[in-house]
């Protein structure tokens, strides 16, 4: 959105962007995210889901360490364990891929008027998409700024991993007002 209209974007927050070619392992985290959607179209949402959270919750570099792991039991996330047959999830599907697959281009948006400020969770340390954040804010030149809690950490409890909305609203305002 910035390097396409620059002029209709005052102020950027990218909180955790999961954007692989800013990795030093992007080839790594292709395999990964490829990973779980083969076992979404093999095994269904509960699969792919559970293979989703074993890749984002990964520490460090994708290794050959992480492609050894047995697939993980969607039970042990809470995840049915029994296919559905749809295949409609646009997170789990290639859908989501035109984010992951997204390849910034520094310099537009470093010529941009908008303000971008790249965001990491405090609790996110070493997974996928603090070492996004972390490679985007490079990127740019900078330092990635810190948010109270995780990738979530906006969200309450209602969606199952709480965060610390009321703590990340009051770092999001902060930040605006800088």
């Amino acid at each position: 959105m910035v390097a396409a209209y620059p002029d209709d974007v005052d102020t950027l927050v990218a909180h955790e962007p999961p954007i692989n070619a800013v990795l030093p392992d992007a080839a790594g985290a292709a395999r990964a995210r490829a990973g779980f959607y083969e076992a979404y179209q093999a095994k269904g949402t509960g699969a792919g889901m559970a293979a989703f959270i074993a890749m984002t919750s990964w520490q460090g570099e994708f290794t050959d360490e992480y492609f050894a792991q047995p697939a993980p039991d969607p039970a042990m996330f809470g995840m049915p364990t029994e296919d559905d047959g749809t295949r409609d999830d646009p997170l789990l599907s290639q859908r989501s891929w035109a984010v992951t697959d997204y390849l910034p281009d520094a310099a537009r948006l470093l010529a941009a008027p908008t303000r971008v400020v790249v965001a990491v969770g405090e609790e996110s340390a070493g997974t996928y998409t603090a070492r996004t954040a972390v490679g985007m804010a490079g990127l740019l030149g900078r330092e990635a700024v810190v948010f109270p809690s995780h990738h979530g950490g906006f969200l309450g409890g209602d969606f199952g991993y709480a965060g610390k909305p009321a703590e990340f609203a009051t770092r999001l305002r902060e930040v605006l007002a800088d």
